[in-house]
Order: C-alpha cells, then sequence, then structure tokens
C-alpha cells in the first residue's frame, strides 16, 4: 500500500535503513540516512528520507528533514567497537525492505537521490526509473556479510556490474572491500565516477579513465562513524552544482575530515566549516 506521505518537492533524497547503534552510553540513532540527510540539510537543502524504523529512539535529531519511514517492530541494529587496528562491528537485526512503492511518487524525480543501504536493503531500487539528475550510491551495505554471531565483514557484489552504469556517481570505503584493489579497480571500470574513501588518508576519485588523490587535513579523530556518508552527502551536492567530480571529490574530502572531532551526529558539518571548505578548497 502507498504510503500516505508529504508532498512537499525535496532537493535531496535519502533512501535505506536508519540503524539503532548501541552504544556504552545507550542506544543512538545511526545509518546512512541520518548521517547524509542531515549534512544535506546543513548544505541548505531540502531533504527527504525513506527508510524503515521501529521507534527505539526518537527521531527529534532529524528535525526540519522529511522522512517517510515504514514502521517495524525493531530497526537494524548495529554494535561497534574501535581498536587500534579499526572497528569491529556486529548486527542484531536487520529490518525488512524498502521497495519503489514506499517513495512518494513527487520524489521519485527529486534532483539528487542517494541509494544508502547499510544491511543489504533496497537493491531493486537501482532500476533506472528515477527522472533525477543524479542518482548517488554508497553500496557499504551491499558490501557486507556476517557470521552466525552477527560479526560483520567485507563480502561480494555480486550485482555490481549491472547496477552501476545505473548511476551517475558511487561512494564507497576502502574498509568496504577490504582492501582489495581488484574489487576497486572493477567498480571503477563499471561506475561513471567512483569515489573511494581512505580514512585519514583522504580520498581517491576515478573519473573518465583518470584517478586522481584527495589529501585530508590532519585533524585529532574522535569519533570516525558517519565520515563517509558525510562525504557522500557533500560529493553529491558539489557534483551536482559544479558538474566537476574533481572539486566535489576535494570540497567532501576536506568537510568530512571534521566529523570526526566529535561523537556520532554531533559530526555533522557547521555553517562555518562548510563556508571555510568552500572558501579554502576553492
Amino acid at each position: 500500500m502507498q504510503p500516505i506521505v508529504p508532498v512537499e518537492p525535496v532537493d535531496y533524497l535519502v533512501i535505506g535503513h536508519l540503524s539503532c547503534d548501541l552504544t556504552p552510553e545507550g542506544p543512538r540513532l545511526g545509518g546512512t540516512a541520518a548521517y547524509s540527510a542531515l549534512t544535506g540539510q546543513a548544505l541548505g537543502l531540502r531533504v527527504g528520507v525513506v527508510t524503515v524504523w521501529g521507534g527505539e529512539v526518537n527521531l527529534d535529531r532529524l528535525d526540519g528533514v522529511k522522512v517517510v519511514s515504514i514502521p517495524v517492530q525493531r530497526s537494524t541494529t548495529f554494535e561497534n567497537k574501535y581498536i587500534p587496528t579499526g572497528r569491529i562491528q556486529h548486527i542484531h537485526h536487520r529490518a525488512s525492505d524498502i521497495s519503489y512503492e514506499n517513495i512518494p511518487e513527487a520524489w521519485r524525480r527529486t534532483p539528487i537521490i542517494h541509494i544508502g543501504p547499510i544491511a543489504g536493503e533496497a537493491k531493486s531500487l537501482v532500476d533506472g526509473s528515477y527522472a533525477t539528475s543524479l542518482l548517488g550510491l554508497t553500496p557499504q551495505g551491499w558490501l557486507r556479510k556476517w557470521d552466525s554471531t552477527g560479526r560483520v565483514g567485507s563480502g561480494e557484489w555480486p550485482e555490481a556490474e549491472a547496477m552501476l552504469p545505473k548511476a551517475g556517481a558511487a561512494v564507497l570505503s576502502i574498509e568496504d572491500v577490504d582492501g582489495n584493489e581488484d574489487s576497486i579497480e572493477a567498480m571503477a571500470a563499471a561506475c561513471k565516477v567512483l569515489a573511494v574513501t581512505e580514512g585519514p588518508a583522504g580520498a581517491r576519485l576515478y573519473w573518465n579513465g583518470d584517478l586522481r588523490r584527495f589529501r585530508a587535513p590532519s585533524l585529532e579523530e574522535k569519533d570516525a562513524t558517519g565520515a563517509g556518508d558525510i562525504f557522500a552527502a557533500a560529493f553529491f551536492w558539489r557534483l551536482f552544482s559544479t558538474r566537476d567530480p574533481w572539486a566535489a571529490a576535494r570540497f567532501a574530502t576536506h568537510l568530512a575530515s571534521f566529523s570526526v572531532k566529535r561523537t556520532g551526529l554531533d559530526g555533522i558539518p557547521t555553517r562555518e566549516e562548510i563556508q571555510t571548505c568552500l572558501v579554502e578548497v576553492y
């Protein structure tokens, strides 16, 4: 059944599960849909989210973002632990999928549509159905697998070759493919524009048969959660605005670096940080 939804248009639509992230301080809101939506809002965009949510945490942090939520008993739930060598992640529950029918008709023509799965959802949405100027993918959730204990690791994405050509751009992390350069090269060959984030080292960008690297500012890291989602939102927005992938990657690399100084959703960029990056990067 088509949900009753707001019909006001938005500039930037994020599709994917919100997550309930378990932390020592208690559950908190997470997921690409949260981090990218709030980054889009900080950039001055009208933002919409289509998601699945169980209500474990209130959505007050998404104030001002138009949210269409499919109700479920339990949200997709993760627990992250950070150690000197990286992140250990467990998934405790995976919520139901998102289908094309869940997307308000008025939002199917949004200028920037970002499909950001975190646990294998929304594959069926990459079918060329959108009348949009830019379809961006962050395939992290399609590159994940987990064992019987819920320990999350990198996995195969057999549909990549078919799905990536339908996108205007894609963003993933070097960790999403466990550092597999062959996988990155194959995805770069299939995708019009591919950005690969590399944590403190910055990012690299593949476009039109060329590769460039972008160094991130050296800042003290407190919490890297969500930095890749912030990068993606900033990258898609700047790519849409300038049509220049190199400029978009440079801007997104600098803006995302600010986020690691703060914890959780507090890492969303401020107006001052956005302005600083717009001025200094250009």
